[in-house]
């Protein structure tokens, strides 16, 4: 006689599940905790991805999560009967042993999805073996990217104190031995765009914007910065393009004013050791906690962020940048899906009451255009980004477009030395409660560093106190 064998389920623990929609109707804080760490993807019982999908929807449009709620919103999407009704929520709270093991019961939850994606991705890779085929390295190269989505998917970063960032740079490469939040505004550290802004304003949403390598993301570093040295201001960086120990090289190099490339290398001299340490003590004590998610969608940044809020006082938000972020919502197209980011961030800064700096691309429409002077219109993908900002900052460099030679053919009456190497142009194109107009600062690639021109030391020396 055969004998039948039980098919064995895949890795998971309904309890778990159950434990954390029961958690989030009686506790209003546990959305924060959850909402970075998991997707209604991760749960194994549609009832309860169904339920958790809800309880986002809810908290993105700001309502209270809670039984009658979530069974509206449940109702809303024609789920409510089908997953057992109000009976159901009010049993799950009933058998709840308590919600301050939220986060426990999440990580449950997220490491057996982790597994069943690895079981998903291990029978695809033994069909792949099966076939078989002449072209082995084509096989083992597909294998190879289907386990990297699986850990690039779910093991998602947290924020890291850049201390603990500088820590592991001093043990790279040639390093062997190596209360301002009470302030109405969070100050950029360059006097021009500070009197033409009177600084960022809290609960404003500001979009920097340029076309790639005229210096965006170290823009906004400058600024995170200045923030976290002069004003001892908290601040959070979504870095989803660049990993977070090249952020903290890229914060040692303008700090200690040495090539990026040397410091990388670590072919530095002896007196620029003492830069990097000097420099190395000055950023370890400031507060930048950088997140360095290669995936972030909206909730899980918003969940982040709202959580340093509560841990430590959150004082300015770097995204860099928007055009990498995920909506996390259904969404028809992208220009949709940016209009919802933009929408977000804003609602965020006014949440947090901090100024929420996003990087942005701008289309190529720029390079078509004899000046490539930036324009509003330029701003990439969504005309939503213009809309919801408070303020919209463009950096033009002209050095970036025109040689040296070119410009002395055009400009004959004017002297050699007059071309503007380094020169950025920082262009308010919109500020919804000031002046617009043009700044200028200077711009040293070599340690990716802005600097007022009122402000300028010997190249290789440190210009900042």
């Amino acid at each position: 006689m055969a004998i039948q064998v039980a098919e064995k389920l895949p890795p998971h623990d309904v309890e778990a599940e159950e434990a954390v929609i029961a958690s989030l109707l009686v506790d209003g804080e546990a959305i924060f905790k959850v909402a970075p760490v998991l997707q209604p993807g991760d749960f194994f019982r549609e009832k309860n991805a169904w339920a958790y999908d809800a309880c986002l929807a809810l908290w993105g449009r700001n309502e209270a999560i809670n039984q009658i709620t979530l069974a509206h919103e449940l109702a809303r999407r024609g789920r409510l009967e089908e997953m057992g009704g109000v009976a159901y929520l009010s049993q799950l709270v009933a058998e709840l042993p308590t919600p301050l093991g939220v986060e426990y019961y999440a990580q449950i939850v997220q490491r057996d999805a982790v597994y069943r994606r690895l079981l998903d991705a291990s029978q695809r890779i033994q069909q792949m073996a099966y076939q078989g085929g002449p072209d082995l390295p084509a096989i083992l190269s597909r294998a190879e990217g289907l386990l990297v989505a699986v850990q690039g998917e779910k093991l998602a970063s947290d924020f890291i104190h850049i201390r603990d960032l500088l820590e592991r740079h001093v043990e790279g490469p040639g390093m062997e031995e190596a209360a301002a939040g009470s302030e109405a505004h969070i100050r950029t550290g360059f006097m021009d765009l500070d009197t033409l802004l009177g600084g960022l304003k809290r609960a404003d949403l500001v979009i920097l914007a340029a076309r790639p390598s005229l210096g965006k993301t170290s823009l906004a570093l400058n600024i995170a910065r200045n923030a976290a040295v002069a004003q001892q201001a908290t601040v959070a960086v979504f870095s989803l393009e660049t990993a977070g120990e090249q952020v903290a090289q890229r914060l040692l190099a303008m700090e200690s004013n040495v090539d990026s490339t040397r410091l990388r290398l670590g072919t530095h001299n002896e007196a620029e050791e003492r830069r990097i340490m000097r420099a190395i003590g000055v950023l370890a004590n400031v507060s930048i906690y950088v997140d360095d998610s290669a995936v972030v969608r909206m909730p899980e940044m918003r969940g982040k962020a709202w959580r340093l809020s509560r841990e430590r006082r959150l004082d300015l938000v770097i995204v860099d940048y928007l055009q990498l972020m995920h909506g996390g919502v259904p969404a028809e197209n992208r220009v949709q899906e940016i209009s919802y980011i933009t929408r977000s961030l804003k609602e965020l800064a006014r949440e947090l009451n901090v100024p929420v700096v996003a990087v942005s691309q701008l289309s190529r429409a720029v390079e078509a255009r004899a000046t490539h002077i930036p324009m509003l219109s330029d701003l990439r993908e969504s005309g939503s980004i213009e809309q919801d900002a408070d303020v919209v900052l463009f950096i033009y460099r002209e050095d970036a477009y025109v040689r040296r030679d070119e410009w002395e053919r055009v400009h004959p009456d004017r002297p050699s030395d007059s071309y503007p190497a380094g020169m950025a142009q920082i262009i308010v194109a919109k500020h919804r409660n000031g002046p617009t107009g043009t700044i200028h600062l200077r711009f040293r690639e070599k340690t990716a560093r802005f600097e007022d021109l009122l402000v300028l030391p010997p190249e290789g020396e440190d210009g900042w106190s």
